[in-house]
């Protein structure tokens, strides 16, 4: 496997790193294989901040240690407020199926069982969506979801939207349409004999009809979740949109990624000169960051 991002500071990504090559996972049974992707092009720097304009880092990484003395300015966060360094529990126990697989996890004390498809990435629970939901679970004091009106974008199989269902948000999980039987079947299976409110299921392409869909005098979210729904597609630019969209004032971006492609890394950039943004927390062991995003006060 490729050289790993934990090595980073809590405050930079890496750039300059050609030999740097990462690893996209697929589920067959209980096996993961892991296909290399070597990358001959240079990766942009983001940060937990607001880049400073103008200012571009200069130290190049060597083929041992990927190092930037450079800062950005800083974020809207307190600087004494570091992201934490977590691990993803393993609160789950794989099974052996050669199509459809069932994991139990335990979050906010109930039992939660989901059905994965290998047909297709939205069907499978990634690193992200583990590290958003236990975030959610472990700091309600912080961000308390009870009665708040929560957006998740690429709900895949739907786990992190049941976890913020139970933790007593009005949820409205959203994915493409050839996603929305296995996540409907999902939040069903695991809220219907709940005393919560119950999730919504709706399709969403991303960047397509949000003004007729989903328009902006009728639709305000006090959260927007996502996880892991930034990787190696085409879709990036129509993703940022559907942020913008969404992200209001008061609105809260919560955003847990797998780091694995040199777009991750470019959209991140992207992100932080939209938003005022911060990191939360991070999972070395997955190369997964859990960000926060506002919109920017003028």
């Amino acid at each position: 496997m490729g050289r790993s991002h934990s090595q980073l500071s809590n405050h930079l990504i890496q750039r300059n790193c050609p030999q740097l090559s990462l690893s996209i996972y697929f589920y067959f049974s209980s096996t993961i294989f892991a296909q290399q992707l070597p990358f001959p092009y240079t990766m942009q720097r983001a940060t937990d901040c607001q880049a400073v304009e103008g200012e571009a880092c200069e130290e190049l990484c060597d083929s041992e240690n990927c190092t930037c003395s450079s800062n950005c300015s800083s974020t809207a966060e307190s600087n004494s407020d570091s992201p934490v360094i977590l691990k993803i529990l393993q609160n789950w126990a794989p099974t052996v199926s050669h199509y459809f697989d069932k994991e139990h996890y335990t979050y906010a004390g109930q039992h939660i069982v989901i059905q994965e498809s290998i047909e297709h990435f939205g069907a499978v629970v990634w690193p992200g969506a583990l590290a958003l939901s236990q975030y959610l679970e472990s700091n309600q004091e912080r961000f308390n979801l009870k009665d708040k009106k929560v957006l998740e974008i690429g709900a895949g199989t739907g786990l992190v939207s049941i976890v913020a269902s139970i933790l007593g948000a009005y949820v409205t999980a959203t994915d493409l349409p050839e996603v929305l039987e296995n996540l409907s079947f999902n939040i069903s299976r695991n809220t219907h004999n709940m005393n919560t409110h119950k999730p919504e299921v709706r399709k969403l392409v991303w960047g397509e009809d949000l003004n007729e869909d989903f328009p902006l005098s009728t639709y305000h979210y006090d959260f927007i979740l996502a996880s892991d729904v930034v990787y190696h597609h085409t879709a990036l630019d129509a993703l940022l949109a559907t942020m913008v969209h969404f992200c209001q004032p008061g609105t809260v971006l919560l955003w847990a990624n797998k780091f694995r492609f040199s777009t991750d890394y470019e959209f991140l950039e992207q992100l932080c000169n939209i938003f005022d943004t911060s990191i939360l927390a991070e999972f070395p062991e997955s190369n997964v960051k859990l960000l926060k995003a506002t919109v920017r006060e003028n």
